[in-house]
């Protein structure tokens, strides 16, 4: 581990980087069988300490440490369900027309940002979505 890290410094250093402790998370990625090997407690860089997270979001997708993609689809489906009660409740005040067209806008593009990251993906998370 320590010579993972002494090469990202060294990285760092040769691209004239800065660690922001403040906005830096480590995100292990392990199989189930390996999670318990991976370390819990913060990531020494040099001087400073990053926090070791279990998920991170970057661009708006959520990754987890199994890369099982299980946050990302809940979070995907808690978000549309959310846009979708919001529309029920104004659904009889606009026409049909328009509550389809917001329905597109509003839930099918979450539904298909970032949809890539989903492939080979088994079909009970699949079908949540």
């Amino acid at each position: 581990m320590s010579a993972c890290v002494d090469d990202v410094e060294s990285w760092m250093r040769s691209n004239r980087l800065q660690l922001n402790t403040t906005k830096t998370e480590v995100l292990w990625c392990a199989t189930s069988r390996r999670q318990h090997q991976i370390p819990q407690e913060a990531t020494r860089f040099g001087n400073d300490f990053v926090q070791t997270v279990g998920w991170v979001r970057n661009m708006g997708i959520y990754l987890d440490s199994y890369a099982s993609m299980k946050i990302r689809v809940s979070r995907t489906v808690s978000s549309c369900f959310s846009v979708l009660r919001q529309l029920r409740s104004i659904r009889r005040s606009v026409t049909r027309p328009v509550l389809q067209s917001l329905v597109v806008s509003l839930v099918l593009s979450r539904l298909d940002y970032g949809n890539a990251t989903l492939t080979g993906l088994p079909g009970r998370e699949l079908n949540r979505l």
